[in-house]
């Protein structure tokens, strides 16, 4: 039925107000799973360098009686590095912008600060996954791609492992499906390399592929409850207690099996934000850190690369 005659309606009317929700919602996901990981440190130089060291292997030590003493030869430590790379964001806002109302927040400088400092943090996590180093302008520091040790890879054909002391990037090989038999393998390697993973961190089509690994158990599903448990978050191997992480960041083809304790963002200079010089009607400030990734010993970690 149509409304009587000369019904005032919102659609003829001038003067209602604008109905805003005061919130705004998104969805990014702000989530930086190895960035929160990893130790936090600290860093005096755009190349940030530290050492490595191993025991002699274990043998029969058994000497004859009375022998003279002969010093051990020695082994010389070896010497890591890893340049910082500079991240930034910055916010602008007009000053008509800063004075009008806006709805879902009290200031628009604030917002925008906040926001870009999210970003920020999720570039860093993105950065710190991949192996783009580079000792020219602008730096760029090895990410977890570029500490893989060819000792402890399960990884398809073609792939060559990185070099980190010489600075050569890895060799992709032809990608295979993901297997449990894939994870046992590193696991063993990084075990006899002196390891003790306790993370497996991958992108969310290997998360699932993960949750389907049964080791020697059987699933139990308690119908009374009417849920079925599809997730698996922990993987107990011989050799340690996996803890399973998906990562939006991080390229799909790897998945990492690392020892958590070993991994440290070092900071020359920490996430700060300042105003920068007003050339006009605009508000800008900077927000900036610089960072490089340490390995403290790349053989604690490994991982199934190369995988679908």
């Amino acid at each position: 039925m149509a409304a009587p005659t000369n019904t005032q309606l919102t659609t003829a009317t001038v003067g209602n107000r604008e109905d805003l929700a005061n919130v705004i919602y998104q969805i990014s996901p702000t989530e930086t799973p190895f960035f929160s990981m990893a130790r936090k440190g600290k860093a005096t130089a755009t190349l940030h360098e530290w050492q490595t060291d191993s025991l002699a292997t274990a043998a029969n030590n058994e000497q004859a009686e009375g022998d003279d003493a002969v010093a051990t030869a020695p082994v010389p430590t070896v010497r890591l590095g890893n340049r910082t790379q500079i991240a930034s964001k910055t916010a602008a806002v007009s000053g008509s912008q800063e004075a009008v109302d806006s709805a879902g927040r009290k200031s628009e400088m604030g917002y925008q600060v906040a926001k870009r400092g999210l970003e920020l943090r999720r570039d860093m996590e993105f950065g710190l996954c991949q192996n783009a180093v580079s000792a020219t302008a602008p730096r760029r520091a090895r990410g977890l791609v570029g500490w893989m040790d060819a000792a402890n890879v399960n990884a398809g054909a073609g792939y060559v492992a990185p070099n980190y002391i010489t600075n050569v990037a890895q060799t992709d090989g032809t990608q295979r499906t993901f297997v449990e038999s894939q994870l046992k393998d590193v696991c063993q390697k990084i075990f006899t390399s002196g390891g003790n993973p306790n993370v497996v961190m991958m992108g969310a089509a290997q998360k699932q592929t993960f949750s389907t690994f049964t080791g020697n158990s059987t699933r139990m599903d308690e119908s009374e409850d009417k849920k079925v448990t599809a997730a698996v978050e922990y993987y107990v191997s011989d050799f340690g207690t996996l803890h399973g992480i998906p990562n939006r960041f991080q390229r799909t083809r790897d998945v990492f099996v690392l020892e958590s304790g070993r991994w440290e963002v070092s900071f020359l200079r920490p996430l700060r934000s300042w105003d920068l010089a007003k050339t006009g009607d605009t508000d800008r400030k900077q927000l900036l850190a610089e960072y490089t990734l340490q390995c403290d010993n790349p053989l604690a970690n490994g991982g199934v690369l190369d995988v679908l």
